[in-house]
């Protein structure tokens, strides 16, 4: 009983101090107590420990006890081992909804988008009826992915199943359709709920943000207010960083000095993130450093990164060292600071310190993220990368491609070779340009969709200058509405356009 309290009010510490003293003390567990230990295992991430506790229910006679087997596949997939997680089910002599929920929560917790959808249509073929958290994971899944089509399928089983009224999932149908692109059914949809929450306000804010509305972010948080919901510190971090993506300094630094005073929330480590990043993107690289240096919290490697990224934006190199040495002794294993800082060196053709961070990477075992793009279509959402032929039509995308930067030229397109991040010969750096994945997605969606439909792209990582350019014209020579979300935010590509006003 003792660790079942334990586990269940999160003194995860605590249950398993009990739990190893009862090993110790010759007591055998039982059905009852196992899962509550692996629960706490999966709170803590503590792998190895929840490797034992497994040992332990299985020399005790409890390997096959429902339970206990849906314990276990939650706490292996918390501690990111999927594949453990998966063997565990697929081994379970019986499954019940339980089961079956944190297989699919498992998968969304570790990022596994297309495998919680495919998970989530064997559950319901099962003759289960999803649960809240099944649905929640589904509809994050259909979020992640840009996946459009099956979000509005998701949306219509909310509706046939009665969990229209759920504030949770309303607010997960929204936050969806606004991560598909769909940000004006995003906005109807909330207009349309009644009892909204500090999480559904803050969704909507947030949603605005990403899609480089601040004003309409702003006026979101405004109606929060005057309607008595009281924002907490994730209203602030999405308020602060819709001000950012739409460089709005003063607004961000108003809003920065009056969380505390009005709203009796004290600022975090995300909201200075948010302020650096803002005073970063406004050019004041200056006052973001000194920030940084007055906070009363010692700044993580996040906070460094956004100064690292607007050093990337000005082509500040002395500055990006000295930040780079500090990300790198606070977190020396992340891909994407030594990225970035190799970027700012390319950019200045200083080929002799790019190839060091990348002899620095090498060193330390630390592997790029390579970026890929995703469109979805028929049902089906599929995945490029950069120079990628593994496609069936690849050769008419290439082809299309050639024929479309032909018309870009004459429409004034030139290839901005600071993007082209390796010290070769201008030509191969404008092919290199010519099929990142981005380009090769929207080539694809241009080729099978009906003229008129809007193509959407999901992008990994943050798009590059020369590609967010290039969709300029292509989105005018092919007349479509491009919408590309990118690691950071949401561009919407319009008869030549972009709505981020080239400031992102």
């Amino acid at each position: 009983m003792v660790i079942r309290g334990c586990a269940t009010n999160g003194l995860f510490h605590q249950c398993m101090t009990l739990y190893w003293k009862m090993i110790r003390s010759g007591l055998r567990p039982d059905k009852f107590a196992f899962p509550f230990a692996l629960k706490s295992c999966a709170g803590l991430c503590e792998m190895q420990m929840g490797r034992q506790i497994h040992q332990h229910a299985i020399c005790c006679g409890c390997g096959s006890d429902l339970h206990v087997n849906a314990a276990l596949v939650d706490m292996y997939a918390k501690c990111g081992l999927v594949d453990a997680a998966r063997l565990v089910f697929d081994e379970m002599p019986v499954r019940d909804l339980v089961s079956w929920t944190v297989m699919v929560s498992g998968y969304a917790h570790n990022g596994y988008n297309n495998e919680t959808l495919e998970f989530f249509n064997v559950m319901r073929s099962s003759d289960l009826r999803p649960n809240r958290v099944g649905l929640l994971s589904a509809l994050l899944a259909s979020g992640r992915l840009g996946a459009l089509r099956k979000g509005e399928w998701l949306h219509s089983y909310v509706i046939q199943t009665g969990f229209e009224t759920d504030i949770l999932v309303i607010t997960a149908v929204i936050d969806m359709y606004a991560k598909c692109g769909n940000l004006d059914l995003a906005k109807y949809l909330f207009d349309q709920t009644t009892g909204k929450d500090v999480v559904c306000w803050s969704a909507m804010v947030a949603n605005y943000g990403i899609h480089g509305h601040g004003w309409k972010a702003i006026g979101v948080f405004t109606e929060m207010v005057n309607a008595g919901v009281k924002p907490n510190q994730v209203t602030f971090t999405s308020l602060l960083s819709a001000c950012s993506h739409s460089g709005l300094l003063d607004e961000g630094q108003r809003y920065f000095a009056c969380m505390s005073k009005e709203h009796g929330v004290t600022p975090k480590l995300n909201h200075y993130s948010c302020m650096v990043d803002l005073l970063g993107r406004a050019g004041k690289l200056l006052e973001a450093e000194q920030l940084i240096e007055a906070m009363p919290l010692k700044p993580d490697s996040s906070i460094w990164g956004s100064l690292l990224g607007a050093c990337r934006i000005y082509g500040k190199i002395d500055l990006a060292e000295r930040v780079a040495d500090k990300i790198f002794e606070l977190n020396p294993t992340q891909s994407g600071y030594y990225v970035l800082l190799s970027n700012i060196y390319a950019t200045k053709s200083r080929w002799k310190d790019v190839e060091r961070v990348r002899e620095l990477m090498a060193g330390r075992g630390v592997n790029k993220v390579q970026g890929f793009s995703l469109i979805e279509f028929n049902n089906h959402v599929y995945k490029f990368g950069s120079g990628d032929r593994s496609h069936p039509q690849s050769e008419k995308i290439y082809s299309y491609l050639q024929e479309v930067m032909g018309r870009m030229r004459q429409l004034g397109y030139a290839p901005l070779m600071d993007f082209a991040l390796h010290d070769v010969e201008d030509e191969m750096k404008e092919v290199a340009l010519s099929y990142h994945s981005e380009r090769l997605a929207i080539a694809f969606g241009i080729m099978n969709m009906p003229a008129g439909t809007p193509i959407r792209v999901t992008k990994n990582l943050r798009i590059c200058g020369d590609c967010h350019n290039a969709i300029k014209f292509i989105s005018k020579i092919a007349k479509r509405t491009i919408i590309v979300r990118d690691m950071n935010r949401f561009h919407h590509f319009e008869e030549g356009m972009c709505s981020c006003g080239d400031y992102w």
